[in-house]
């Protein structure tokens, strides 16, 4: 007698069978609920965002985790660490001179670590790092996003220049994850704890999505016009629509693989 199918593998196993289209209006649909949950279990949506910078420093976390008790760093993205790292620092730098608060400390803690793993892939576990598979060109995604902050940026009354730098460190966040998924893409295997890592950036560049969404609906828009005029703010809203979605189909696969009860998340072709 065959044993009953559990639940979670009937329903992504129907997901799977769906066409693109189906597949799309289904996780816009799960995207949204998700956002409706959100919005009346989380009062102070300024939580949801000190929540996220929490999230991505319990994913760096994970990966000190790893370097230190497995002594190895393949499979991880030294670019994708390097795009993060700048970022980071860029907008430390704005944080400091337009908004110190809460943001600041979490930022420095989290650019800290950053530079840790940088360290440790450069130097201590050099010999372990998948140079050949990390071939994603920094400059395809830093050159646009340069090009971008100058031509859009917030209109409010900061110095030219450090609202050029912040513009610059939100779309370069929006794409600092690709050389990462890059990697994964060309091993087509994700060992544990880079899948939790990836995971994490993605539950933290969700929550990230979902403090500005329900910000707008919270004001009616009016944090639209306090963000300033032109292009900026819809940019700001479109660069976290974009991080999400990138990191969408991977954590699809790894919710499927945790509940598969798979230690090892194997990746089908064109996934990333």
């Amino acid at each position: 007698m065959r044993a009953p199918r559990r639940p979670i593998h009937v329903a992504t196993t129907w997901v799977r069978r769906q066409p693109p289209k189906v597949k799309a209006f289904l996780a816009v649909v799960a995207g949204m609920t998700a956002l409706v949950l959100l919005r009346f279990i989380v009062h102070d949506h300024d939580n949801l965002f000190v929540a996220a910078e929490a999230v991505h420093s319990i994913g760096i976390s994970l990966l000190i985790y790893k370097l230190m008790k497995e002594k190895t760093c393949a499979g991880l993205s030294l670019k994708t660490q390097e795009l993060t790292a700048m970022f980071l620092a860029v907008r430390l730098y704005c944080s400091f001179v337009m908004e110190y608060d809460i943001h600041t400390v979490l930022d420095l803690a989290t650019l800290a670590t950053t530079l840790w793993v940088i360290y440790m892939i450069r130097f201590k576990l050099k010999s372990s790092y998948m140079e050949d598979k990390d071939n994603f060109a920094i400059y395809y995604v830093a050159a646009p996003c340069a090009v971008l902050a100058l031509l859009i940026h917030p209109s409010t009354s900061h110095n030219l220049v450090n609202r050029i730098l912040w513009a610059f460190c939100v779309y370069l966040e929006a794409v600092s994850v690709l050389p990462q998924l890059r990697v994964m893409q060309n091993t087509k295997i994700v060992e544990p704890f880079t899948a939790h890592y990836v995971f994490a950036l993605g539950v933290a560049r969700f929550l990230s999505c979902a403090h500005w969404v329900l910000q707008v609906l919270d004001t009616r828009g009016h944090l639209l016009v306090a963000l300033g005029y032109g292009l900026w703010p819809s940019m700001v809203l479109i660069s976290e629509i974009v991080q999400t979605f990138i990191l969408a189909d991977f954590c699809y696969y790894y919710v499927k693989s945790v509940f598969g009860g798979q230690l090892v998340l194997r990746l089908p072709s064109g996934v990333v």
